[in-house]
This record gives C-alpha cells, structure tokens and sequence, in this order.
C-alpha cells in the first residue's frame, strides 16, 4: 500500500485564514487541469495569525506535485 503525504503551505498575519481558503481553491484547480486522483484537501485556523492550506497525495506523486506546486513541508498522512 502506497504512503499518502499531506503536502502544506504555511500563511501568517491576520488574514491567513482567507488566504489559506483561497489557496484551496488554486489546489483543486490544480488537480482538475492535471487530471489527478485526488480529493483530499483542506485549510484550517492554527491560531489568530496562522492558517495552513493542504492537499494529500499519493507518496509515488509527492515529487512531481511538491516540484510544481513548492509547499512549505509535508508529513505522512493518516486517515481517522
């Protein structure tokens, strides 16, 4: 069974929440135009001034997704 990892992307400041939203929306696109087999993606409030956008992916697609999109880090991922 293939690893899934949650690649993320870190926003400070007082509107890291509406960015970390927003920034959903470009990941789904992305999933569309690339056509990927996907459908796990999120954003949440860490606290007031950190919000974080993520988007889980098959371990043998981590690199390729992570050289075109750059997210901030990654970990492994594991289903509730």
């Amino acid at each position: 069974m293939n690893r899934k990892i949650k690649l993320i992307w870190d926003f400070r400041g007082p509107e890291s929440l509406k960015t970390a939203e927003h920034h959903e929306i470009h990941l789904k696109e992305f999933i569309a135009i690339e056509k990927l087999n996907l459908d796990i993606t999120g954003f949440s409030k860490i606290n007031e001034l950190h919000s974080i956008a993520y988007m889980v992916v098959e371990e043998s697609n981590m690199i390729a997704v992570r050289d075109a999109l750059k997210p901030h880090r990654g970990e492994i991922y594991e289903e509730n």
